[in-house]
């Protein structure tokens, strides 16, 4: 075909327009999840997609269960920065195999950990609790705050996933036979409050909880072993299933934490998607910074800042040189 002159100015300017569109980047939104690792990591998000990419990235509110079933059902948000994904797995799974959703990289590279714990002081004093049998013998030293005669399991806060795994486990592990009692510390920071309080005064607690985070770096704690070994299918089909009605014992399985995107962002926003892919934190850098805000009442915003001014070996792997500099600038 022959090119006339005239031709040439419109033919520049589609192929211009292609390789900008395919630089630029759009406007979406990151679940800032109401726990600080995922906070944390939002706040992070924004900030170098923002002002390394060029990206509208807008922060909404967000919750494990129902943040990853919103993405499935309405398509909103379009990223969920940490999603531990064992607790919703069926969903999320359904949700690719529908063309809903994309895995994006591991928020934490080296998975997270679950369990039911105790303080390293009471296995000092009494070995045998290490395990669940040793619990039970002793479990009157588990003082409820509000009753007399019950014991107390401090459990996960309502309307996070280990809710579900949680008082599975509980009814399997049948401790309210044993006197125990299920108490609901009403959020992450309730359930922190509650073993720094035993901590300082060397009182015995019983609970669930996880890693990482500032409480399992700045507290000795065992995870008690319930004799059963891990039984992943059993934890994927019942343990994790909020309609399970006959749950087995099983030990939590190491949780695999990634970001989850929305099939369309990863369409649509090809860079932003593989900064994802590409953005993770290793179990001990994370428990560093979560430490750090605690000892200074930082909130994560400001945990972002020293992030990123303290720690550019750890973010600068992540990304190009130029989103380097750009990022560098903005700070």
């Amino acid at each position: 075909m022959k090119i006339l002159p005239s031709m040439l100015p419109v033919m520049l300017f589609s192929t211009f327009s292609i390789q900008a569109n395919a630089s630029t980047c759009g406007s979406f939104s990151i679940a800032d999840m109401n726990w600080n690792s995922a906070s944390l990591m939002a706040h992070v998000d924004q900030f170098i997609l923002n002002h390394g990419y060029q990206c509208d990235a807008e922060l909404v509110p967000g919750d494990s269960v129902p943040t990853g079933l919103s993405m499935i059902e309405k398509g909103r948000p379009d990223v969920a920065p940490e999603l531990w994904t064992n607790g919703i797995k069926e969903a999320l799974d359904k949700g690719v195999a529908n063309k809903r959703l994309r895995y994006a990289g591991k928020s934490l590279v080296n998975g997270g950990e679950e369990g039911f714990w105790v303080p390293a002081y009471m296995i000092d004093q009494y070995p045998e609790m290490a395990t669940i049998e040793g619990i039970i013998q002793h479990a009157k030293l588990f003082k409820h705050p509000e009753s007399d005669t019950a014991s107390a399991f401090y459990g996960c806060p309502a309307g996070w996933t280990c809710q579900i795994t949680s008082e599975h486990l509980f009814n399997a592990l049948e401790l309210e036979s044993h006197e125990f009692e299920m108490i609901d510390p009403g959020s992450g920071a309730g359930l922190a409050g509650t073993i720094a309080k035993a901590h300082e005064r060397h009182l015995p607690w019983f609970g669930y909880y996880w890693s990482p985070t500032p409480v399992l770096g700045k507290y000795e704690m065992v995870k008690v072993d319930f004799g059963s070994g891990t039984d992943v299918e059993e934890y994927r089909n019942c343990t994790t299933q909020p309609d399970c009605e006959s749950p087995k014992v099983t030990m939590y399985p190491p949780s695999p934490v990634y970001t989850i995107t929305t099939e369309t962002f990863s369409q649509t926003e090809p860079q932003a998607f593989e900064y994802f892919s590409t953005r993770g934190f290793t179990n001990q850098e994370m428990s560093t910074l979560l430490a750090w805000m605690e000892d200074n009442q930082a909130d994560e915003e400001a945990a972002m800042y020293y992030f990123l001014e303290h720690y550019p070996h750890i973010w600068k792997a992540w990304v190009s040189d130029e989103v380097a500099s750009k990022v560098s600038a903005a700070l």
